[in-house]
């Protein structure tokens, strides 16, 4: 077992400090040929126990592709005027590997998607080898599976690259972002994603300004009406920014989410009604392979665009970055490759003068590399207020904001420790 101090004693030692992730890589290189990182174990932790929901928010949809057709479209969305609390259990599931040091690796909640590639198709191949070989690792899983680029596949990835990089930190005793090559601040601010906070008219306004007493000074807010909603539901959309921006003042970051589900016509429109509005930008617009359209609302509009999230890889981005299309990556290290692909996603972005926000429904690996980045690049770390909870719900000590602010973790690795007060039944899945 290797020390904080120990660890911080060989950087200490190097002669290139100003160039730190080098002798992290060389001494995880020296250490490759120990014998106690070997993987000995792939397992999937399934939990199970009560769970309560907060009355009265996650009702309200927001806009989806499918909503173009009338039948499959929800009827406009109303608050209830005496909100319940849902009770009952919930399911969820965590990534743990052990290595023959007695070194572990934690990571989720996952994506239930990624359980299966994970167990049929990752865990064989990573039984016997080496969990800090990290380059050597993230390429030979990519290169093994001819539809790895994308999908369910590079979301297992991901997931596995993450309690890779939880491993590591682990087995030399600090948190993941120094061994991304240190902390550039001590805390991470961060932008309240308002999914589930009604947009009804005359409610939206209200909630944001509780929010932003609350420290949530940037705020994304989710756009329920798409081009087969016409222009009464392009109007709902307008009018959304303008009691929004009312609320908040102009000091206020707000940006707005169309979550894929429009067409050109409908974000120029869109986008003219809203630019004196000044929206801090206007998210995945289109889904991610017209890219097109993205250059063309880019060229026609003063809002940033920004999109991402549904990008699986550095070379997506690239081709979004040398055309110009966007503003904001927002790539998610759930889904894109993990905490590996997202370092190299920073560097691409900060070498075009973009900058990455990345998409983090779950926190923990988008923190830290953003916490490893010059701020000009990720600047703040998004934060699902109403669904931070209850994914983060089996952990102890969970990342929880503080007037629109993350402590860095001081823990090794990413800090992930399971609450077993809160789980009734615990699993152990091997085998898919």
């Amino acid at each position: 077992m290797h020390t904080r101090r120990q660890f911080l004693s060989v950087l200490a030692s190097s002669s290139v400090l100003l160039c730190l992730p080098v002798p992290v890589q060389q001494l995880f290189a020296a250490h490759s040929r120990r014998d106690d990182a070997r993987i000995e174990a792939v397992e999937i932790l399934r939990l199970t126990g009560p769970y309560s929901s907060t009355p009265g928010v996650n009702r309200q949809y927001q806009s989806q592709p499918i909503h173009l057709y009338p039948q499959l479209r929800p009827a406009p969305y109303r608050d209830s005027e005496e909100p319940t609390r849902r009770e009952g259990s919930i399911t969820h599931h965590y990534l743990r590997i052990r290595t023959s040091g007695g070194h572990e690796g934690l990571y989720g909640y996952l994506d239930p998607e990624t359980i299966a590639p994970i167990l049929r198709q990752l865990r064989p191949f990573l039984l016997g080898k080496n969990a800090l070989q990290t380059e050597m690792l993230w390429d030979q899983l990519y290169r093994r599976n001819r539809h790895s680029r994308a999908g369910h596949y590079m979301m297992a990835l991901s997931a596995v690259d993450n309690a890779l990089w939880d491993v590591r930190g682990r087995y030399f005793g600090v948190p993941v972002y120094s061994l991304l090559g240190g902390a550039t601040r001590e805390a991470v601010g961060v932008y309240g994603s308002c999914l589930g906070y009604s947009v009804e008219k005359g409610k939206a306004g209200p909630r944001a300004s509780s929010l932003y007493e609350q420290g949530f000074q940037h705020q994304k807010w989710f756009l329920a009406y798409g081009p087969g909603s016409g222009n009464a539901g392009l109007r709902q959309n307008i009018e959304l920014v303008e009691e929004l921006r009312e609320a908040l003042g102009v000091d206020a970051g707000l940006m707005f989410d169309a979550f894929m589900a429009w067409d050109l016509p409908f974000a120029k429109a869109w986008a003219k009604a809203v630019e004196p509005f000044r929206p801090y930008w206007i998210e995945e617009a289109f889904p991610p392979n017209r890219l097109d359209q993205f250059v063309e609302l880019s060229r026609s509009t003063s809002v940033p665009l920004a999109t991402g999230e549904h990008f699986y890889n550095r070379w997506e981005v690239l081709n979004f970055l040398k055309a110009g299309a966007i503003q904001m990556v927002q790539a998610d290290p759930e889904w894109c490759g993990g905490v590996s692909e997202l370092v190299k996603i920073c560097h691409l972005a900060s070498s075009f003068g973009v900058k990455v926000f990345p998409h983090g429904h779950n926190i923990h690996a988008a923190l830290h590399v953003v916490a490893s980045q010059s701020p000009e690049v990720c600047p703040l770390v998004e934060y699902l207020i109403n669904h931070v909870p209850y994914k983060l719900h089996f952990q102890k000590n969970p990342l929880l904001t503080t007037n629109g602010i993350l402590p860095l973790p001081q823990q090794p690795g990413f800090g992930i420790e399971l609450d077993e007060d809160k789980i009734e039944k615990q699993e152990i899945l091997t085998s898919g």
